[in-house]
């Protein structure tokens, strides 16, 4: 058993992260527990002939640093077969404070193209231990995620970004994601919306031929994201607007022409006159409010009035 000895962190080499998955780490709790009951587990650390090196406690020697501590207890390894103290590291992790997404992409990562671990053993051995679901999907996506820009990641990380709109985040090449991650990062984004944001972007590219960063700049979209009177949720629903306009350019001149047409018609204020959803299907609707017997009769009477007109049978025969 490897006794615990006090090793000055001037002889650790704090720039080895070859055992390091962390992901932009919350020191604040852990500096608060140095700092009242000391260190309670000690760090793990490989002897090398020049300087050690941090097998697990890369938060807790940063935290004795930055209080100005000049050493630290640990235990010390002499093993030589650098897996096995990687798997340590990991057991280590898990059991102590676990592990966030981007950890485990990173951790996934190293085994792979550090260590050369086989995939099908990452997938059945690796996976179940950081409680992730056993097929080569599940590791495609963490893989990718973990070659992902640093901003990108710190985004996934913040926002509890789902595995399929991570996937998406993948299909983007580097510049277009990190276009879409400046659009994305303005903006109040749940699950879905980001989903539909995230699609459109690709659709709008695919059928222009063109990258997100040129579809980004477009005028319209600037002008939402410049309007600082408006919340993030109001400038990603007018963004959403923008971007199916884009994508379904025959639906907006619909929806135009239908609009020109219901207001030449002149309806009382408080009927609506509304096309099937995107335009798919026959026949138009028709809302009205009313209070009284009187304001019932009436709406009936002026819907009767321009049932006769040629701008109401043109707009049936269009739309309807």
């Amino acid at each position: 058993m490897n006794l615990i000895q006090k090793v000055p962190l001037g002889e650790i080499d704090l720039s080895d992260d070859t055992f390091s998955v962390n992901f932009m780490p919350d020191l604040h709790r852990l500096r608060s527990s140095i700092e009242e009951v000391g260190l309670i587990q000690p760090a793990i650390l490989r002897k090398k002939p020049d300087k050690h090196q941090v097998v697990c406690g890369f938060r807790r020697i940063a935290v004795l640093r930055e209080m100005g501590v000049s050493e630290v207890e640990a235990r010390v390894f002499e093993e030589d077969h650098e897996f096995k103290l990687f798997c340590l590291s990991l057991h280590d992790n898990l059991t102590t404070r676990g592990l966030n997404t981007v950890e485990k992409a990173i951790a996934l990562d190293k085994l792979i193209h550090h260590f050369r671990i086989d995939r099908s053993v990452v997938v059945a051995r690796f996976l179940p231990l950081f409680s992730l679901e056993t097929n080569e999907k599940i590791l495609n996506t963490f893989l990718s995620l973990a070659r992902m820009e640093e901003e990108v990641k710190a985004y996934v990380l913040k926002e509890e970004v789902s595995r399929s709109n991570i996937r998406r985040l993948t299909a983007l090449s580097e510049e277009d994601r990190m276009t879409a991650f400046s659009l994305l990062s303005r903006l109040k984004l749940g699950e879905n919306s980001l989903r539909e944001i995230l699609t459109l972007l690709e659709e709008i590219s695919q059928r222009k031929q063109s990258t997100v960063r040129k579809i980004v700049k477009d005028q319209q979209i600037q002008t939402i994201l410049a309007q600082e009177e408006l919340t993030p949720s109001q400038k990603t629903e007018r963004l959403k607007k923008v971007l199916m306009d884009m994508r379904y350019p025959r639906m907006r001149r619909m929806e135009e022409e239908f609009g020109k047409a219901r207001k030449a018609l002149n309806l009382p204020r408080n009927v609506t006159l509304n096309h099937q959803p995107y335009f798919e299907g026959k026949g138009l609707g028709v809302e009205f409010q009313f209070r009284t017997v009187e304001e019932f009769r009436s709406v009936l009477s002026a819907l009767s009035h321009r049932a006769g007109q040629e701008s109401f049978q043109e707009l049936l025969e269009r739309f309807g």
